[in-house]
């Protein structure tokens, strides 16, 4: 689908590309970086079922934004894959942290199947929530064990079918680890 409009080329912030596009009146930005660090609605982590925020962008999470916000998502535990519920964003930046699981237990491989899931049970309670802006990490790329392009395929066909299909946001967020992941974004897209 090549309906993707675009509003900014590459754009070199020091050592950061960005790459922004306009789908259906949602900006959808691919860049690198910190997650934690991002001014937004909500952020999302790509969880396990038990909610227990070990390692990767969920103990980036914790670490940044507090026990608070793993004392509050224990409490909402087991969520399956494909499910997804908001705790406090503690000290973050962001409003919410939105637990979405891609894998059952801690450190497990995931599959794009579970990316896709994930990716559209946070959507949807971002929905739920009535936000306007979400981060996403690369959904099933750390501990997971998902390349980049499996992953980043699997949630930007997520995204637009949740963009189709009406929504509160009017900004996405696409943060990974490299600029790989940033070009990804961008050759997927515009496919």
């Amino acid at each position: 689908m090549k309906t993707w409009v675009a509003i900014l080329e590459n754009r070199v912030m020091g050592e950061l590309t960005v790459l922004e596009r306009v789908y259906k009146n949602v900006t959808i930005t691919a860049t690198s970086g910190d997650v934690t660090k991002l001014e937004v609605d909500a952020i999302v982590n790509a969880a396990n079922s038990l909610l227990i925020m070990g390692g990767g962008v969920a103990g980036a999470i914790l670490r940044a934004g507090g026990r608070e916000i793993q004392e509050e998502a224990i409490k909402k535990a087991p969520v399956p894959v494909g499910k997804a519920v908001a705790t406090t964003a503690g000290k973050l930046k962001a409003k919410y942290v939105i637990h979405a699981p891609t894998m059952e237990r801690p450190a497990m491989q995931t599959s794009k199947q579970n990316v896709k899931l994930a990716t559209r049970g946070a959507l949807e309670c971002a929905r739920q929530l009535g936000i306007a802006s979400v981060a996403f990490p690369g959904m099933g790329t750390g501990v997971g064990g998902l390349n980049v392009e499996e992953a980043s395929s699997a949630m930007v066909d997520e995204i637009k079918s949740h963009v189709e299909s009406s929504t509160t946001l009017k900004k996405i967020i696409l943060v990974g680890f490299g600029p790989d992941f940033t070009e990804v974004c961008l050759t997927v897209a515009r496919n």
